[in-house]
């Protein structure tokens, strides 16, 4: 589909940009630190790995409830806000939960605690951020313009948030979690009165689509394609959570003589990695009209595992810090590739649904199950040999995408997607006859 839409002129576009860049730099202040600061034991809480397990589980154990339930109402809301609004309250009522309640009960009733932490940071960040990605892919192929130029101003927001978390964090950990609910008020307030009106629609859409029925959203678990994501998903993007979430920030930081020293260069290599990270989300689409969706999900999940090796393979500060830059590049290709994914070979009216619970709830299905599994399993031999064990797991899930992922022509029941072809006639990966016209990917 053409797009003659200039950007900057597009409302659609510019108020989810928006959304995005304030969304990202709301968490990515804080949860850029949240693993130091939970292990730390100067400046945060000290807990051991098995305890950080525990957490991340349970939290993950509520997020997959939450973002069932987000994709199953933003489905049936199409494109009003409502639910954006409700996690912009979330966001904005950050510090306030972690300094009064939050923080206190982890220290002295871990449990409860925990049991807090549940109920709270699903709504505004940890299921927030699918709702919001599932929210603005809609809008991008509605209102005419490619979801990774908007997504990739969320990295930005994320890469400056996380340059300034760094040295906020040495000085008061407590400061991250203030900007985080100040950024989560300006989000609050786009969402309440920046409307996007006369904005034209892209062909074939319209700002008022059908709802998919509740019969229609409770059938995705039915769908055989849909179980193939999901065991990718758990087998590749988990266990790399696993990694970069719950055991990368601490084993880093620990490189370097000086731990003050380690968070600080950890925070300003976040930024720079994010920096590119949100260039790659602009190109992503570009390359993926050349070589094609399920092609960028392969490429994703092997510089995934590349990663992943990579950190348990190297010990020096300067080697590791290269390494992580990869995650510049994993990330775009896997998360545009899914959505690309699920957009071509599943209806598109039930698209935030078939995100939510294809990819974000099955990731968090396996944090709840594998997380306190591989805290333990850290204490007990340590992060570089974890990291062998976790990438073997990532490059298996690799082979097994390249034999059970659909090639892009191949049950379509969603949005088709067509490569850019130079010459008529030219074949793809499926060996399909092209002709010479060039199709944007919405």
């Amino acid at each position: 589909m053409p797009i003659n839409t200039q950007l900057f002129r597009n409302g659609a576009y510019l108020q989810s940009s928006a959304t995005l860049m304030l969304f990202f730099a709301s968490w990515g202040i804080w949860w850029s630190f949240f693993q130091i600061w939970l292990t730390d034991d100067d400046t945060g809480l000290g807990l051991n790995g098995s305890q950080v397990g525990t957490l991340y589980s349970a939290n993950s154990m509520a997020t997959l409830v939450v973002m069932f339930l987000y994709g199953t109402i933003q489905d049936r809301l199409a494109l009003k806000r409502h639910l954006m609004i409700v996690a912009s309250i979330g966001m904005a009522c950050l510090a306030p939960f972690v300094i009064f309640v939050y923080k206190p009960l982890l220290e002295h009733a871990f449990t409860l605690g925990v049991v807090a932490g549940m109920l709270f940071l699903p709504v505004g960040f940890t299921a927030a951020a699918g709702l919001l990605e599932a929210f603005s892919e809609r809008m991008s192929r509605t209102y005419g313009f490619e979801y990774g130029q908007a997504r990739g101003w969320g990295s930005l927001g994320y890469a400056v948030a996380a340059l300034i978390a760094g040295f906020m964090f040495t000085v008061n950990p407590m400061i991250n979690f203030v900007g985080g609910s100040v950024l989560g008020i300006v989000c609050l307030l786009v969402q309440i009165f920046w409307r996007t009106t006369n904005v034209p629609t892209a062909p074939g859409h319209t700002d008022t689509p059908s709802t998919p029925s509740f019969q229609e959203i409770a059938g995705v678990l039915r769908m055989p394609a849909l179980w193939q994501i999901i065991i990718f998903v758990i087998f590749s993007w988990t266990f790399y959570n696993l990694y970069d979430q719950q055991m990368f920030p601490d084993f880093y930081t620990g490189l370097f003589a000086d731990k003050d020293t380690g968070e600080r260069t950890y925070g300003v290599l976040n930024s720079v990695q994010v920096f590119i990270e949100g260039g790659m989300m602009m190109l992503v689409p570009i390359l993926m009209r050349k070589v094609g969706v399920r092609n960028i999900l392969l490429m994703g999940v092997a510089v995934m595992g590349l990663r992943i090796f990579g950190s348990a393979v190297f010990s020096d500060p300067v080697l590791v810090s290269v390494v992580k830059m990869f995650h510049a590049i994993e990330v775009p290709l896997f998360i545009l590739g899914i959505f690309r994914y699920i957009t071509v070979h599943f209806p598109s009216k039930l698209s935030a649904t078939l995100y939510l619970v294809g990819f974000e709830v099955s990731a968090q299905i396996g944090n709840v199950v594998l997380a306190p599994a591989f805290g333990r399993l850290r204490d007990h031999i340590g992060y570089q040999p974890t990291f062998f064990v976790i990438s073997g797991v990532v490059f298996v899930a690799g082979l097994w995408a390249y034999f059970a992922l659909k090639h892009d022509d191949q049950d379509v029941l969603g949005d088709p997607f067509i490569r850019d072809t130079a010459h008529k006639d030219t074949r793809s990966d499926d060996d399909t006859p092209r002709d010479d016209t060039k199709v944007a990917v919405e």
